[in-house]
């Protein structure tokens, strides 16, 4: 896969965050259980999200995580810099150094473009949209 395995349980796990309602603290164990992502995997990729400023976190009895903002004001790009950094639309899809317009890799030019799209594509899409879809059946997370 293209994302790396953080970042893709991280958009699930904020995913299932933005479709659940009523909105409030959701319990990290709950969260990990239904869609099946390790318990300390998802606490760590938690708080990557809680540091970035995209969730709230409450430790206790009662405590969990819940979106630090409107759904509709986060990104799935934000989710995937908070979690991997931006490298992802800068680097070499097979990790050449200096590979560029200058020193191209043999795929530098197919993955420029498609790059660009992907960082478009994931800058343009919002969590409340997709969140919506999944309460609505149309997508699933598992």
């Amino acid at each position: 896969m293209l994302l790396s395995r953080t970042s893709e349980y991280g958009v699930r796990a904020m995913v299932y965050l933005a479709a659940e309602s009523p909105a409030g603290y959701r319990s990290v164990r709950s969260i990990s259980s239904d869609l099946d992502i390790s318990f300390h995997f998802l606490t760590k990729i938690f708080q990557q999200l809680t540091r970035a400023g995209l969730l709230r976190s409450y430790r206790g009895p009662n405590g969990g995580v819940m979106l630090s903002r409107p759904a509709s004001q986060i990104t799935l790009k934000q989710i995937v810099v908070a979690l991997d950094g931006p490298d992802l639309f800068r680097e070499c899809v097979l990790g050449l150094p200096g590979c560029g317009d200058a020193r191209p890799c043999p795929l530098h030019e197919a993955w420029k473009d498609v790059r660009s799209e992907l960082e478009r594509m994931l800058e343009g899409r919002c969590l409340d949209e997709i969140g919506n879809e999944v309460t609505r059946g149309r997508l699933r997370l598992g």
